[in-house]
């Protein structure tokens, strides 16, 4: 892609083409922070411990925060949110001794984080 550009012009071309690709960057950031949040949902729900199955389908994503260059999203659950930490790591008993672990979260934020890079990478 090339055109012809006097030196007078050259300051505003080169300001429009990093105009462009920031835009295109951007958006492209932004819809895959959108997709994998919405995996990382999907994936805790896969893997949460189920009695009843309110736990597992109590988990959301919601936007946090968007700027013209960034968008923040948090995964949560909406209405169990007490139990995750204690699912997560285990708590004490009543009586004494320990109810074991159940890591569910952990690993599926270790999972977004690489799909986040991918999907950053391959919209870049």
């Amino acid at each position: 892609m090339s055109r012809k550009v006097s030196i007078d012009g050259l300051a505003d071309a080169i300001e429009k083409e990093l105009t462009d690709f920031s835009e295109t960057t951007s958006d492209s950031v932004k819809k895959a922070v959108r997709k994998t949040g919405n995996s990382v949902r999907d994936d805790i729900k896969n893997t949460a411990p189920r009695r009843t199955g309110a736990y597992a389908k109590s988990w959301s994503v919601k936007k946090t925060g968007e700027t013209a260059t960034s968008l923040s999203v948090t995964v949560y659950s909406r209405n169990r949110y007490q139990l995750a930490h204690l699912l997560e790591h285990g708590h004490a008993k009543r009586n004494g001794g320990r109810v074991p672990a159940r890591p569910h979260i952990a690993p599926a934020e270790e999972r977004g984080e690489k799909t986040l890079e991918e999907e950053i990478r391959k919209g870049i």
